[in-house]
């Protein structure tokens, strides 16, 4: 028996080093491409391409189904040629990530052509990231976000901070260099913390004016300068809804690319029920409530969209699964129900 046993531990062991050596050499290698500008010019031969026009991913829709095509170099080749383009627009493409076959992916925007024609030349459409990253497949929204938001960066990091002169990127997009000064520039995130507040019993939900009607979700706030998380979290709390955190502890975390590129930071805080009472700014929400448990398990079946009552006021719904404040949202549920 401890012969079997000794075994099926080294077969187990053996495909978690190969598992692990896969993504080894999947990670090295993209830090070659980013590195090696002749290398990362010999990729683009043999990468595969998502398209945007004006920051709008390009989808095509099969079925029911809405998926994130790839293109080859000779068909980006084929498409440039129709516009009377030449190949100098894949320098304009950025690395954001590769199979583990090392086939490398780019992101490259062509919002410089005709959008109507190219829509017609590719079958598809560019749609709206805030409208795609709901409707494509979950392994695509990481990428369609990482895409656009190195895209966004570089069309708005063109020029020093210092000298004024015009930077220039690196094949791979993962820098930008301003030869005048020598400053190089990396793309940069903005940490913003997602609090669920519990007194115990129930959960606390807010939302701003901008938000869809009915649409509740949990606080949020983008680190100041100097704040680690539990600090930024704290304050938080106390800005919006008026409650002093006694307790808090760290979920998970998501790329988010609005408005920009930011890390959401997801935690859930617990407040004394007896200091429960919310003081809400004006300024920053609409609204802020104590949601029950039976009020949370009702607004995760609703779909999520505007659903008017017949009293004429909007049932509350929750973000959809694909946005980490529902993962909040539904890890309460099961601690008050465990």
């Amino acid at each position: 028996m401890a012969g079997i046993y000794q075994a099926v531990h080294r077969r187990a062991s053996s495909l978690v080093c190969r598992l692990h050596s896969t993504y080894v050499r999947k990670m090295r290698y993209l830090h070659e491409l980013k590195e090696d500008d002749s290398l990362c010019r010999q990729a683009q031969v043999s990468g595969t391409f998502y398209l945007f026009h004006n920051l709008s991913p390009f989808l095509q829709k099969v079925g029911k189904k809405y998926v994130v095509p790839q293109l080859g170099a000779a068909e980006m080749k084929r498409i440039l040629e129709t516009f009377k383009e030449t190949e100098h627009w894949i320098e304009k493409s950025v690395l954001i990530g590769c199979s583990d076959e090392h086939v490398p992916h780019f992101a490259l925007d062509l919002g410089a052509l005709e959008k109507s024609v190219l829509e017609s030349e590719l079958k598809g459409s560019f749609t709206d990231l805030r409208k795609a990253l709901f409707v494509v497949d979950e392994k695509d929204s990481p990428l369609l976000s990482s895409a656009q938001s190195l895209l966004r960066w570089h069309d708005s990091h063109q020029y020093c901070s210092k000298t004024g002169q015009p930077t220039q990127k690196n094949v791979a997009g993962s820098k930008r260099v301003c030869h005048a000064s020598g400053i190089i520039y990396y793309p940069q995130v903005s940490p913003v913390v997602l609090t669920l507040v519990s007194d115990g019993s129930r959960c606390l939900l807010a939302r701003q004016p901008s938000f869809p009607q009915g649409m509740y979700t949990v606080l949020s706030g983008f680190c100041d300068m100097g704040e680690n998380v539990e600090e930024a979290v704290r304050r938080e709390v106390a800005e919006e809804v008026g409650l002093e955190v006694e307790s808090l502890w760290y979920s998970a975390s998501q790329h988010w690319p609005f408005p920009s590129s930011c890390l959401m930071i997801a935690c859930h805080a617990l407040v004394r029920a007896q200091q429960a009472e919310i003081s809400m700014n004006r300024l920053e929400l609409e609204a802020a409530r104590w949601f029950s448990l039976e009020e949370i398990m009702e607004g995760l079946k609703r779909e999520p969209r505007p659903s008017q009552q017949d009293n004429g006021n909007f049932s509350p719904w929750f973000p959809p699964k694909q946005a980490i404040a529902h993962r909040l949202i539904w890890e309460w549920v099961k601690q008050q129900t465990s």
